[in-house]
């Protein structure tokens, strides 16, 4: 099973370029036609939040009309610059929630690996929540008896990364019991999967591997510094590719870097033999 995580597309209203620089809606087309042209091709794509800048109608028209060229099923959780109500109105089969829910929780059962969804959105705040609802929510799904191999996405990680201007708005109440829940059930939840950072992160967290992807457009600049400002960086932009095998139960983490490069080129010759 093939999981392309795409996170942090920022797309504006009527293309208007992130922070005057960053071609945010450009950089989702080219995303999405990565996507489509990978070999094999991913079976699923979550994106793991701020899809839109601003959260607004127009922001998620024009990122359906961009999605329309992917045929491939795909998924979504709110980051901190998404609103749900407008997110689900324009994607209702990507955020499969059930009518007057309050948050975007959900489990997708079609694939090998179980896909479960968890809101972390603190409307109108930077930084992230799971209130108890959500985590009892979580609990009584991880102990529905299945037995399950699953994995968890989400927008803000539960984990301090070293960026402190962003780990001052990572995933803040409900953290701690969000840790239990997994600790607990470590043998069944094969990883976490996050965005927010801007930034390709990986480590073990409560026992199981917690990746945090890079953005499709710009990157948060990597300073780990005390003192370090608020700044990004036009790096490569990037997706997280997991594969998971089913039958090893292991799961492996790719990053696949947007766009075109030079090469492949061949380590070998005609003759068989290593090019010197």
């Amino acid at each position: 099973m093939l999981i392309a995580q795409l996170t942090d597309l920022h797309i504006a209203a009527g293309r208007r370029l992130a922070y005057r620089k960053v071609d945010t809606a450009g950089a989702l087309e080219k995303a999405i036609d990565h996507v489509m042209t990978m070999l094999p091709r991913p079976d699923v794509v979550l994106f793991t939040g701020d899809i839109g800048d601003l959260g607004t109608d127009e922001e998620y028209a024009l990122v359906a009309e961009i999605l329309a060229k992917l045929t491939i099923p795909y998924f979504m959780v709110p980051g901190n610059h998404d609103r749900r109500g407008p997110l689900r109105a324009a994607f209702p089969h990507p955020t499969p929630v059930a009518d007057g829910a309050g948050f975007v929780n959900y489990v997708v059962d079609d694939f090998p690996l179980r896909l479960i969804a968890l809101d972390t959105l603190d409307e109108g705040k930077p930084g992230g929540i799971l209130p108890p609802a959500q985590l009892e929510w979580l609990e009584t799904l991880l102990s529905d008896g299945t037995g399950r191999d699953c994995a968890i996405f989400m927008h803000h990680p539960p984990f301090r990364t070293g960026i402190v201007h962003m780990d001052k708005q990572n995933l803040g109440a409900g953290a701690d019991e969000l840790a239990r829940i997994v600790v607990e059930h470590r043998d069944t939840i094969r990883a976490v999967f996050c965005g927010h950072i801007h930034r390709p992160i990986h480590t073990i967290w409560s026992g199981v591997p917690v990746m945090v992807g890079p953005s499709v457009a710009h990157q948060v600049a990597l300073d780990l510094r005390a003192d370090g400002p608020s700044a990004f960086v036009m790096e490569p932009p990037g997706l997280h590719l997991h594969v998971w095998d089913a039958n090893a139960k292991s799961l492996t983490t790719h990053l696949s870097y947007i766009g075109r490069y030079d090469g492949p080129h061949p380590f070998f010759g005609p003759d068989g033999k290593l090019i010197v």
